[in-house]
């Protein structure tokens, strides 16, 4: 058969084959290959988030197709806000950038106007969550602090990084919702830095405190009995701790309204260890970012490293954290306004330079 230029010039057979192949896909295996992804962890060297991102950093790009090298950074600040904020407006929306932030980062913009004016969290694009956490009040062994009972009839002083923390928060919640006396001296780097300050008797204690950190950072305080575990606040309590005989924040924590603005800070720990990328991030990488890190998540050689670095593993996907995010930010606006008058008080100490 002989064509006919006229009806369909040479020239013209060229132009629809570069279509052609333009409107293939790219595959995973060839966007990825030969790069490299930054993994940024919104908190400082040693904590449990670093912890955390560092052991799946370890992993991930085995689930990943082309094998990116992963690339750990630490970019701390602003109770990881300062994180969000980069991923939000500033980082390339190419798939190569990903971020380990706080649940505070994510739920902290709905009582904070001016967080929300520099990035909204339900546009962040979530690709897993590592834990669904529970989160520790304890004071160290030298307090007269001894249980929670202790903390709603004396003074207890607390240690605590900047704004935005769960440190922070956690103890302005127990004072406003419970009833405690603790005192709040903040200015401390990270959970670290507060652990050390307990050890040379600079505070009492702590509250906002990852269980899984504290099993990472510190797994021989409640072995050893240096450490008295006040409370624990989790959406639903954790057995485990209950037959320690750690009580469950809701013993304390009137119904109706009290229990309400709780549970609005609380549900964050549902996505305990949240990972993120920029808005805009086109959908094939997501899917492969959100496959590689559930495949990571569930697989075997990366839960033997965990269990080595004593993390808890409770994977939720990232279209779950998605889905939790814009129902969080579906608060009601009577109980997103008490929330904000609980965490913004002004009067907390800082830590002395």
């Amino acid at each position: 058969m002989t064509l006919n230029h006229r009806a369909f010039p040479l020239g013209g057979l060229f132009v629809a084959a570069a279509l052609a192949v333009t409107a293939l896909p790219v595959r995973a295996e060839d966007y990825y290959a030969g790069k490299t992804i930054d993994f940024l962890i919104g908190g400082n060297p040693g904590g449990g988030y670093d912890v955390y991102s560092r052991a799946i950093g370890r992993h991930l790009s085995r689930h990943i197709p082309g094998g990116p090298g992963i690339v750990n950074k630490n970019q701390p600040g602003a109770g990881s806000s300062k994180l969000a904020t980069y991923i939000y407006s500033v980082a390339p929306k190419n798939g190569l950038v990903i971020g380990a932030i706080y649940p505070g980062a994510i739920a902290n913009p709905l009582i904070d106007p001016k967080l929300r004016k520099r990035y909204d969290p339900t546009k962040l694009v979530y690709l897993a969550s590592a834990d669904s956490g529970t989160r520790l009040c304890f004071t160290y062994k030298s307090s007269k602090t001894k249980t929670f009972a202790d903390a709603l009839k004396q003074k207890t002083i607390m240690g605590a990084s900047a704004a935005g923390g769960s440190t922070k928060d956690y103890v302005l919640l127990h004072n406003a919702l419970s009833g405690t006396k603790f005192e709040l001296v903040q200015g401390y780097k990270g959970s670290v830095d507060i652990v050390l300050a307990m050890e040379r008797g600079e505070v009492d204690g702590l509250c906002g405190f990852d269980w899984t950190s504290f099993l990472a950072q510190r797994p021989q305080w409640l072995e050893q009995g240096l450490v008295h575990p006040l409370v624990q606040v989790a959406i639903e309590p954790d057995p485990e701790l209950l037959k320690k005989g750690i009580p469950s924040i809701w013993n304390y924590v009137k119904a109706g309204e009290d229990r309400q603005v709780m549970e609005t800070v609380v549900a964050q720990q549902v996505f305990g260890r949240p990972y993120i990328a920029p808005p805009g991030t086109p959908d094939a990488q997501v899917k492969t970012l959100r496959d590689g890190f559930m495949a990571t998540l569930k697989d075997e050689k990366f839960l033997a490293d965990a269990k080595r670095s004593r993390i808890d593993i409770a994977a939720s996907s990232g279209e779950k954290v998605q889905e939790l995010v814009v129902k969080m930010y579906a608060t009601p606006p009577h109980i997103s306004a008490r929330v904000k008058a609980i965490l913004s008080p002004g009067g907390a100490k800082q830590k002395k330079k």
